[in-house]
């Protein structure tokens, strides 16, 4: 084998899978992981490790791979992830634990996330589970929020023997990986659904339907139903809209209703009650990840579907692969374009949009060249649907019921990005509730942060 070139990973074919909601990408199977691991150098200073926000022993995993010992590589992850098999699918590795390396200097670099969504595929398959040792400390912590930053803080908290109960405020556990990532791309069943079993047979509880903040406030559970902390990962919720002419009109939809009418709801299948928009043309305002999973529904939905973004390919914030996907199935990219209104018809509903086409001056804050309007360039796109796809904020119904949980000016909770701790005693926080809007291992990386805090402030007491 070229030790300078990947093992390529199987995928589903581009026009088959553009009509259904089957996993796209097929993994490795036992002989290709092994060639891939082997690919590795087995760096002492390992700058992938240093990349990853849980910390996972890379080149320790890889190396079990290697022997062909898959039970002994996936306890090497589990020391560090609560979600590998989730990791190993959506996290943006070509910008952590890839982006470092070393082999990729000279060549691809080691298909770590694969290798990673092999292991953890092959333990599911085989019914080998998290390795637990720790002793039950008798203290009980409250996790607010079952997406990736509350599972990974509450199973690291029942590894170290704690009493842990999530509370949900949704009918399913898996916030957004459960509402937010569609099926194609992250299956609930066979993979989402199995790793939350895992978090439970930890010893985790998890309640659902429960708001925090209308049901219970955080006062509530640490006075009256004995919890000696708390961690909120109560994610960001709340959609953002454009603020332009026509955004309440019949056909416009946050990507968060969209996605959740679909993902959680299950309203992709025809046989389901849920009703959801089946556009004949649709726009998808933004240039993200979650653009990418809205544009690549409504598309199997049978959609023709844009992606408008107001800026270039090159500043495109998804994932190279989401965006390589899109572009495979058919989804058109009108790049440098920006809405302006959306056009209604005679009845109220989306008849088209009004845009103008863009160009890129100076970098801004974000050293992302700031988007400037070409003069005289206004023109209509006709369709029936519009999916705003702008990002999200973190709901204020927890923040605005805790006395003395301070948060910023974006209504992101306050939070020590070291170990989580918020302005208000016992109380922690992490993911998308303080940084708004990011990645699934990004998260994951706050809960573990988070469940260390947790962790010193009980031993301390």
């Amino acid at each position: 084998m070229n030790v300078l070139e990947r093992v390529p990973v199987r995928e589903q074919d581009a026009k088959e899978r553009a009509t259904n909601f089957k996993e796209v990408c097929l993994g490795y199977n036992m002989e290709e992981a092994i060639a891939e691991a082997q690919r590795c150098i087995g760096c002492k200073n390992a700058q992938c490790v240093k990349g990853c926000p849980v910390a996972i022993n890379i080149p320790g995993f890889i190396d079990e791979v290697k022997k062909g010992d898959i039970a002994a590589a996936y306890q090497v992850i589990s020391e560090a992830s609560t979600l590998p098999a989730v990791c190993g699918r959506v996290c943006p590795q070509e910008s952590q634990c890839e982006g470092k390396c070393l082999r990729g200097i000279k060549g691809d670099p080691v298909s770590i996330g694969k290798l990673e969504r092999f292991v953890a595929d092959y333990a599911r398959e085989h019914e080998i589970k998290p390795e637990v040792h720790a002793e039950k400390k008798g203290k009980k912590v409250a996790v607010i929020g079952s997406g990736p930053a509350g599972l990974t803080c509450a199973g690291d908290l029942a590894k170290a023997g704690y009493d842990v109960t999530i509370f949900e405020a949704l009918h399913e556990a898996g916030g957004v990986l459960i509402y937010g990532i569609p099926e194609f791309r992250l299956p609930k069943e066979d993979v989402v659904e199995k790793e939350i079993q895992n978090v439970k047979e930890l010893g985790v509880k998890i309640e659902t339907n429960v708001v925090v903040g209308k049901s219970v406030t955080i006062d509530e559970l640490m006075e009256k139903e004995g919890f000696e902390a708390v961690f909120i990962g109560s994610g960001a919720g709340l959609p953002k809209f454009m603020g332009i002419p026509g955004e309440n009109l019949n056909g416009v939809f946050s990507a968060n209703e969209y996605l959740t009418r679909s993902n959680l709801m299950k309203a992709f299948r025809e046989e389901n009650p849920t009703p959801i928009m089946r556009g004949r043309k649709v726009a998808v305002v933004g240039g993200g990840n979650v653009a990418m999973d809205a544009a690549r529904t409504a598309l199997r939905l049978g959609a023709e579907t844009h992606i408008v973004y107001r800026r270039s390919e090159e500043e495109l914030p998804a994932r190279v692969e989401e965006v390589h996907h899109a572009k495979e199935e058919g989804i058109i990219f009108d790049l440098l374009t920006n809405p302006v209104e959306i056009l209604a018809d005679e009845n109220g509903w989306v008849k088209g949009i009004k845009c103008v086409k863009m160009e890129l001056g100076e970098p801004d804050e974000s050293g992302r060249r700031r988007p400037v309007v070409k003069k005289g360039s206004e023109f209509e796109i006709e369709l029936d649907t519009v999916i705003m796809a702008l990002g999200t904020s973190p709901n204020p119904l927890i923040s605005s019921t805790t006395e003395g949980l301070e948060v910023n000016k974006w209504k992101c909770i306050i939070a020590d990005e070291v170990n989580g701790k918020t302005t208000k005693e016992g109380v922690y926080a992490g993911g998308d509730a303080v940084t708004g809007a990011a990645t699934v291992i990004l998260a994951m990386g706050a809960g573990k942060a988070a469940a260390k805090g947790i962790d010193e402030y009980l031993s301390a007491r």
